[in-house]
């Protein structure tokens, strides 16, 4: 397993797996089991996910002990305010059946972070999370909200592809080693992307497939990625990216590729508005 050490000390596998838009209906167990059953040991939930306890589930059935599986679960922004954001927390442990979880993250950057993050400050200290972050800062909300926290965040989780590689945010976060996690690291929504062909003519001289590149490409740079598939053939070839090496023609031929541009905006107006009309995750209170 390949490691990326955080500005907190801590090691996080660099390839992981995501449970996005995994259904909680027996879906997500299933693909979490076999995830792991493959060897990954890096899992990625969130409470707006709605299927933290089928991860936990399925973390507690596979028998490897916890603390060799790296778990991650996100705040929604429903529940910012330092009293909701404490209880968010514990409900998301006692949901995904554990003691701690190893990051936690603000999932998305609008309303009461300052509140929020607070909360997982001391959660941290407390030791129910072992390291904590953001998520969908551009360098606008960055600025807007991290000077003022006490803590730096040990990473931001973005969209990031060949499509989208975040030049300026990631010259902000390299001052303080804040590492980048890619959400999308494929490309969601691009299906050009896999048929590009600079990234088809390197996948052909290795033996590779596209997505096997560009997840090497993202490794290279030092991005986590956790791309995500319920097929055990495409996890299985997800993780097969360490036995080549992209050399620096190839590395700046990918970089080449960028647009500056993803899918998502996370400083278009309205943003925060819609995500929260979106998403209510105490339906079921």
């Amino acid at each position: 397993m390949n490691f990326i050490t955080l500005n907190d000390g801590n090691k996080i596998p660099a390839i992981g797996f995501g449970t996005f838009q995994i259904p909680p209906d027996g879906s997500t167990y299933e693909a979490v089991k076999t995830a792991l059953s493959l060897g990954i040991r890096h899992i990625d939930t969130a409470v707006a996910y709605f299927n933290e306890q089928e991860v936990g589930q399925a973390v507690k059935d596979s028998g490897i002990p916890r603390e060799k599986i790296w778990i991650t679960s996100k705040m929604w922004l429903q529940d910012f305010a330092y009293e909701d954001a404490k209880k968010s927390i514990d409900t998301s442990l006692k949901k995904l059946g554990t003691d701690y979880m190893d990051l936690y993250l603000i999932h998305q950057p609008y309303g009461k972070v300052d509140e929020a993050w607070r909360a997982m400050e001391e959660a941290k200290k407390a030791g129910k999370i072992r390291s904590i972050g953001v998520s969908n800062m551009t360098p606008k909300i960055w600025n807007s909200f991290v000077p003022g926290f006490d803590t730096m965040p040990s990473v931001n989780q973005v969209e990031f592809n060949p499509y989208c590689q975040q030049k300026e945010l990631r010259k902000i976060l390299a001052e303080n080693d804040v590492k980048l996690e890619a959400w999308a690291p494929l490309g969601q929504g691009r299906a050009d992307l896999l048929t590009n062909s600079v990234i088809t003519e390197i996948a052909e001289k290795y033996g590779k497939n596209a997505g096997q590149v560009i997840l090497r490409f993202e490794n290279q740079e030092g991005i986590i990625v956790f791309p995500k598939s319920t097929k055990p053939e495409r996890i299985k070839s997800n993780m097969e990216i360490f036995d080549f090496k992209l050399t620096e023609d190839e590395l700046n031929a990918i970089r080449a590729l960028d647009t500056g541009k993803g899918n998502h905006d996370p400083d278009a107006p309205g943003v925060g508005e819609w995500l929260l009309s979106a998403y209510d995750i105490h339906a079921n209170d």
